[in-house]
């Protein structure tokens, strides 16, 4: 038996479409600390300082599969008082198939996570909302603004180790 060799038009081989499927997504921690309960949910004249960090992690599984992890954290602070805390790590298996190497790494850092932002955003919103809170609505996140800073923070470090050698 021959193997089967898939052409365009022309005769020429055809290259696999890029695709990007989500297997599956899930919460792999979920954390809200409400320290000074009750009386951190009093009425405020001011509005609390928020504090929210983001990071992005992705580890390949198998094959053209890809487990990318969104962590995102919060800290409301009244003062040097901490009102709450929350802090949610959000997963997606995705199956990344058809793109040229250069292209996965800002695949995994940017389009995934962009993917996965609405979801963690609400669990985030529901969790403050359920702590007492008004819930906490974060903004949109330019993933491929923070992919490029990340970047350059990593060829930074390469030039000062390479420096060093």
């Amino acid at each position: 038996m021959a193997d089967e060799v898939k052409t365009n038009g022309n005769g020429a081989n055809a290259q696999q479409q890029p695709s990007l499927n989500i297997l599956a997504q899930y919460i792999k921690d979920l954390s809200f600390e409400n320290p000074g309960a009750p009386q951190s949910l009093q009425a405020r004249e001011k509005a609390p300082e928020i504090n929210i960090n983001v990071n992005v992690n992705a580890n390949p599984l198998s094959g053209n599969d890809f487990d990318v992890l969104l962590t995102l954290s919060a800290t409301a602070k009244d003062g040097d008082k901490t009102l709450f805390q929350v802090e949610l790590v959000y997963g997606g298996v995705f199956r990344v198939a058809g793109f040229p190497q250069e292209h996965m790494l800002p695949v995994l850092f940017i389009e995934c996570p962009r993917l996965l932002f609405p979801f963690a955003r609400q669990i985030i919103a529901d969790a403050t909302r359920n702590g007492g809170f008004p819930p906490l609505l974060v903004d949109p996140i330019d993933f491929g603004q923070m992919f490029q800073q990340r970047m350059a923070e990593e060829q930074a470090k390469a030039k000062v180790q390479a420096a060093n050698n």
